[in-house]
């Protein structure tokens, strides 16, 4: 299966049928088709290289019903720690968040950190480069929820925290991932790290249609 039928089939499966549907009388819909370059992926990936983790869309394209983002994210390796946050910046910005998933007092011997799930997006992965273990599926205890500071996203409303009931899966260059909207996910092992784009499907209010990544915007 060559990377270009991937990139095909990572897209459609994160896009409700809807998106698609036809009146009898043929299309309806007068929106432009939108082209995104090799070489723009290229310079967003570029952006990310020396970071601990990078997270951003290229672009938010209005499709119709929804909004379609392709994402662009580099993870480094979990066996070097991230640079250490001031004291009281985790607590302070937890205490900011509404609680979501199941609040409990005891966290279950099977969890697992660095859980998510997004309220109203759906995301199919491509690894193109490394890869790891991710964790699938379950539910999130003691979540807080999260939401994107910027119009581009890369996820709007989330809910971020710890996985029970989930399964692991090992990925490489290659594979790819389907995640349904609301449904667990997250890394449970990077050994030296994994890049991969996201073919993410969304609700119209999410995030803001037309929006362009600055680094690729007005040819930069």
């Amino acid at each position: 299966m060559n990377t270009a039928f991937k990139i095909f089939l990572a897209a459609s499966v994160v896009v409700p049928v809807a998106a698609y549907a036809q009146s009898a009388q043929g299309p309806t819909t007068t929106l432009p088709s939108v082209y995104i370059s090799k070489e723009d992926i290229a310079k967003i990936s570029a952006t990310e290289q020396n970071q601990y983790t990078r997270d951003e869309n290229a672009r938010v394209v209005d499709i119709g019903p929804g909004n379609f983002e392709l994402g662009i994210v580099h993870r480094k390796s979990t066996h070097t720690p991230p640079p250490a946050r001031p004291a009281g910046a985790n607590a302070a910005a937890a205490a900011q968040r509404q609680p979501c998933g199941v609040q409990v007092d005891t966290v279950p011997a099977d969890a697992r950190k660095g859980a998510l799930t997004h309220d109203f997006q759906s995301e199919g992965y491509l690894i193109t480069s490394g890869g790891g273990t991710m964790f699938l599926d379950g539910h999130i205890v003691n979540g807080r929820n999260g939401m994107s500071e910027t119009p581009g996203g890369p996820n709007g409303p989330t809910c971020g925290g710890i996985a029970v009931g989930s399964h692991t899966v090992v990925v490489k260059a290659g594979d790819v991932i389907v995640v349904p909207v609301a449904a667990v996910h997250g890394w449970a092992d990077i050994p030296d790290h994994v890049d991969y784009m996201t073919f993410r499907y969304s609700t119209k209010n999410t995030m803001q249609s037309g929006w362009v990544n600055p680094t690729i915007a007005n040819g930069k």
